[in-house]
């Protein structure tokens, strides 16, 4: 054993496992799990790794790797369990156990594991049913020596709690872990890698005989008689075991039978280990993933998950994994070694655009829930339990990302909808999207002065002139060819009209920052549009209205608009004193989308009138509304699928990232007028709910697109990323970046 010594002072966690640059489908997983913890948790907890080594090899790692076990030595076990207990800053250990890591020191491993003191996880990456006597008192003795077991599949649990009588409390089910991936166009990357025009069908992995890819090569000369314009990939090198023991038998064998079929033109292999984002673009532009095992089980597979991530329609033999995640609308299972099933599978999807699609699209929404940073916050969370919250966990800011942002935005403005991560052109064009993109890029520039977004500003700008009306009324609805759109005369618009002049009104005050020509442009827009504004009785269009107002009139001496400010405020105060009683403190009998937005708009009236009552009333509505929101759960913002109406009992699904974003920039100017803490942290609560702090614990950022997700649902994420969600987040943590009293 051979060690690196330094000093942490956050809590550490030591992870026992293979890791690379040792070729191993379990190093990768590690690498990918531990960045990811890191990218997410960086602040909580200090990771380490010792490295589980074989035979004579010696590898160069990387810096978190400070211990190396040769899994060989018996003695090698004792050593590290010694320094273990010395390193007292260890709060957790991690082991990624595979049956022949240990093979030949089962005993010495069993006994390291029981002289640990600090609080052990075992992850199980294989486990085999129907174990006979010796198997079961192993996995019994080493699940005894350990606090926690995980598991990658509801089936392997099972297996544990009735193959091996291990309790069902003692296990969690945390899915292997897959990438987020942008979703490339699938054409332009068969251009890239010359398959253009082809049917692309794709394995990928570690080569052995367990791969039985001998199965595709049978089944192929009927698809190619079918489908001349398909091509086979197979992806990876020979098993470093493998070719140790047998060289390039299995390989061989399979170019042989490439030869005998005459598939030279449709088979290619790529003999390597490739670098996961040119794998990742293999995957995204394949027609049809195929995973052919032999071995009934193999509980879990790293790069079947990894096909998933990229939408790939599945043809799949029924291993464990296979049986639990695939459905009939996600892909088709078929018989081991039965190459005439694997033919008619294929043969099906690739007649059958429509339903390859399908299944891609349900693949993706079935998976997405396993991605990495997912993994990361259920790992996270077990770690927090175990050390009995010794472990404190704090969610790290991502970086702010404008990519899917100015993917969205077109010349005329930012598109409504998107199907994932992809612009839906179809979907048009609303005032309230582009009202909130230009009060996004405006918070921006205030904040960085990056003046390469004074041009999307102004775009944004012009689509608010297009829907302005000569009578002061704003167009909501623009549609792909910039025409106006029906729903334009079916669908209330004074909320619409409200967002655009607090847009307006915040663009106006950042003058002296942005071009003068943009201001006045701006300040031009919200005279016109304040002939008709008076007349709005939409509590949320008032408010709107007040808030940019608000910015308008802020730092003028004297200005007529503040008559209109009041007017709008005590219309609110009549509501409220209308509807509210001590258990009901709010202006409407019914709480719905974006609530926080009518305290904020009473708390500028105050500031900007000093009448107490809209103080007192900001303050005590909104505190009705936290009270409303947040549990011990976090935040959970009023479902779209039924308003909270006074007297009921609110839902828990159909969360929208608008109704999240909206609650923390009010928390942001309660707390910086009012300093109350627990405002502040509530906004670091209702922010963690885009990083998975909410109740499904799934990332609502996506932090590969810069996008957002739509909403959290009964079950599922919403994957669609359009605009309101996109800008929304955006806001969120714009205002996060700024509390140190900037006012947005």
């Amino acid at each position: 054993m051979k060690s690196k010594t330094a000093s942490w002072s956050l809590p550490e966690i030591l992870f026992i496992t293979s890791y690379p640059p040792r070729v191993c489908g379990i190093a990768t997983y590690s690498q990918d799990l531990i960045k990811a913890l890191n990218n997410k948790f960086d602040n909580s907890f200090s990771i380490k790794v010792c490295a589980l080594e074989s035979g004579d090899v010696n590898y160069s790692y990387s810096d978190e790797v400070n211990h190396v076990l040769k899994t060989s030595v018996a003695t090698e076990y004792e050593k590290l369990a010694r320094t273990i207990h010395d390193e007292k800053q260890v709060k957790i250990v991690v082991f990624q156990h595979e049956f022949g890591f240990f093979k030949e020191q089962e005993q010495a491993f069993l006994k390291f594991l029981q002289r640990l003191s600090e609080p052990v996880i075992i992850v199980f990456h294989t486990v085999l049913p129907h174990p006979d006597e010796s198997l079961k008192t192993k996995i019994i003795s080493i699940a005894a020596a350990c606090e926690s077991v995980i598991v990658m599949t509801h089936t392997s649990a099972g297996i544990l709690t009735t193959d091996y009588n291990l309790p069902p409390q003692k296990i969690s089910v945390i899915a292997h872990g897959t990438h987020l991936v942008p979703h490339l166009s699938k054409r332009h990357l068969k251009s890239k890698y010359g398959l253009k025009d082809r049917k692309v069908l794709t394995t990928f992995g570690l080569l052995s005989s367990g791969k039985s890819i001998e199965t595709t090569l049978d089944a192929l000369p009927v698809i190619v008689k079918q489908f001349p314009n398909v091509v086979f990939l197979i992806l990876g090198k020979t098993h470093p075991e493998v070719k140790k023991n047998e060289g390039e038998k299995y390989r061989e064998s399979l170019m042989r039978k490439v030869k005998k079929y005459a598939l030279q033109n449709h088979v290619l292999f790529i003999n390597d280990f490739l670098e996961l984002p040119v794998l990742l673009e293999y995957l995204q532009l394949t027609d049809i993933y195929l995973f052919t095992s032999n071995d009934p089980n193999q509980a879990v597979s790293g790069t079947f998950v990894y096909a998933m991530s990229c939408a790939c329609p599945i043809i799949s033999t029924p291993i464990p994994h296979a049986r639990e995640v695939l459905t009939k609308d996600t892909g088709i299972i078929f018989d081991f070694r039965n190459a005439q099933q694997l033919t008619d599978g294929v043969i099906r999807l690739l007649k059958d655009n429509p339903l390859r699609r399908s299944m891609s699209t349900n693949t993706l929404e079935k998976i997405v829930s396993t991605s990495w940073e997912n993994s990361a916050v259920a790992h996270a969370m077990l770690f927090e339990k175990m050390t009995r919250k010794k472990i404190s966990l704090q969610y790290k800011l991502p970086a702010i990302n404008l990519d899917h942002l100015k993917k969205m935005t077109t010349h005329t403005g930012i598109i409504q909808f998107s199907k994932i991560n992809q612009p839906d052109l179809s979907s048009g064009y609303t005032l309230d999207d582009n009202a909130r993109a230009m009060i996004a890029l405006g918070m921006y520039f205030k904040l960085t002065g990056n003046k390469g977004v004074i041009h999307d500003i102004q775009k944004y700008l012009g689509f608010i002139k297009r829907c302005l009306q000569p009578n002061g009324d704003f167009l909501n609805y623009i549609g792909k060819n910039n025409e106006s759109t029906i729903q334009n005369e079916a669908v209330n618009l004074d909320d619409a009209n409200g967002r655009a002049i607090w847009a307006l009104g915040y663009i106006g005050s950042l003058k002296g920052l942005l071009p003068g020509t943009l201001i006045s442009e701006a300040d031009a827009m919200i005279e016109r549009s304040l002939l008709r504004i008076g007349m709005v009785r939409s509590t949320r269009a008032m408010a709107f209205a007040i808030k940019g107002l608000f910015y308008y009139t802020i730092g003028k001496k004297s200005s007529p608009h503040r008559i209109l400010i009041k007017t709008f405020a005590d219309r609110l105060v009549q509501m409220y004193r209308h509807e509210s009683n001590p258990a009901w403190e709010w202006f409407e009998g019914y709480l719905t989308y974006a609530n926080s937005i009518l305290p904020e708009a009473m708390l500028y009236a105050w500031l900007l009138t000093g009448e107490t009552i809209y103080k007192e009333i900001a303050r005590s509505s909104f505190d009705f509304l936290l009270s409303q929101i947040f549990n011990e759960n976090g935040i959970e913002v009023i479902s779209n699928k039924n308003w909270l109406q006074k007297g009921q009992v609110a839902g828990h699904f159909g969360e929208q990232p608008i109704d999240v974003a909206c609650t923390i920039m009010t928390l942001s100017k309660f707390y910086d007028i009012f300093k109350d803490e627990d405002y502040r942290l509530k906004m670091e609560t209702a922010f963690n709910w885009f990083l998975g702090n909410n109740r499904l614990h799934q990332i609502i950022y996506n932090p590969c697109t810069g996008g957002c997700y739509d909403g959290l649902e009964e079950t599922h994420v919403n994957l669609n990323q359009g605009a309101e969600s996109v800008v929304s987040y955006l806001m969120a943590r714009l205002t996060m970046e700024s509390r140190n009293g900037t006012y947005f």
